[in-house]
């Protein structure tokens, strides 16, 4: 199998994101392309939109459903594309009747937030109390240090079919040699606080509740004000989701022939909750004029698109994937025969 090997990432550059959810509707305007998925990537999704719309006088619309959510969408044709920070199981790419082309956008990372109002001292998480406080065997605040108030752990996760919680399951599964299994839909081994479907709920739980602890898109914790733990990597550093630490996490990652890359697990160096994210796009058409503006949308987005990543602290795709993907985009989408 071919693969092709991330890159000459950039400098980071920091930009304060505002995240706007917005409603979905299946009876849209005529001729604006609709998508739906994961959080993850929305306010690069939510940035793409305005800056396209002022580029080339055309729109599109993207929702916040969830990874999962996007994925059911997608397979039962109620939006021209998806979202997602999951890779399709083959149960469900079989059940995609007009097959599945999967677009990378970009990489970001998972941050780690919490509150905990009477700590004078920066948290930092060693790999294995991160795990065990996801397992439930950690509950106060002084086991993780003793300088920390004796304050009571509270956990908020994602809830449903999540990809946050598959980025975190899969990385605490790698550093405890299987004992925690990755799953987007966890069976975490204890009675965790409260669990949300989406960034906005888990972030406004971890903001009201002191001694709360969750996980949501770097952005978004930042966009937020919410506190953001350093977690220790491979390496033995303790790193925050900063853009320069994303980078080199994802640096050795390699893309499929397909565009989808090996589970990334636990990272060489750099922050260790990292992801990438994909757009899902339909291979066969019955509009002609939906098609030619996917495939017109998805060139913008593999070419201007890109030079947006960095400002939003999203990793770029390297130029050889962004061409291969194009020539994808151009040459594999067709017209669905009556």
């Amino acid at each position: 199998m071919k693969t092709f090997t991330i890159g000459n990432w950039q400098r980071i550059l920091t930009a304060a994101v505002t995240t706007t959810t917005i409603t979905f509707t299946t009876n849209p305007a005529a001729g604006l392309l609709r998508g739906a998925g994961d959080s993850f990537a929305e306010p690069l999704y939510q940035r793409y939109s305005r800056e396209y719309e002022q580029q080339t006088g055309e729109k599109f619309k993207y929702t916040i459903v969830g990874s999962g959510g996007g994925i059911r969408l997608f397979t039962n044709k109620s939006v021209d594309f998806a979202g997602t920070s999951l890779i399709p199981t083959p149960i469900e790419q079989n059940q995609m009747e007009d097959g599945l082309l999967m677009v990378p956008t970009g990489g970001s990372a998972l941050a780690v937030v919490y509150n905990l109002q009477n700590a004078t001292n920066e948290v930092k998480i060693s790999r294995d109390k991160l795990a065990k406080i996801f397992s439930g065997q950690i509950s106060n605040w002084q086991q993780v240090d003793p300088r920390f108030p004796s304050q009571k752990i509270q956990v908020v996760v994602c809830s449903g079919n999540c990809a946050s919680s598959f980025i975190l399951t899969k990385y605490l599964n790698k550093i405890t040699g299987g004992k925690i299994p990755a799953s987007r839909n966890p069976d975490w081994g204890f009675k965790v606080y409260n669990s949300f479907a989406e960034d906005g709920g888990i972030a406004g739980e971890v903001r009201r509740v002191d001694g709360a602890i969750g996980y949501v898109q770097r952005n978004f914790a930042v966009a937020n004000n919410l506190s953001i733990a350093s977690i220790e990597n491979q390496k033995g550093r303790y790193v925050k989701p900063t853009l320069e630490e994303t980078k080199k996490a994802l640096a050795k990652v390699k893309f499929n022939d397909d565009f989808t890359t090996e589970d990334i697990k636990d990272p060489e160096d750099g922050y260790p909750l990292v992801s990438l994210t994909w757009l899902l796009i339909y291979k066969q058409y019955l509009n002609p004029d939906t098609m030619k503006a996917t495939q017109k949308l998805l060139t913008w987005i593999l070419t201007k698109g890109q030079t947006f990543n960095e400002e939003l602290e999203y990793t770029r795709i390297p130029e050889d994937v962004t061409q291969k993907a194009i020539e994808a985009v151009n040459n594999e989408l067709r017209i669905r025969p009556y």
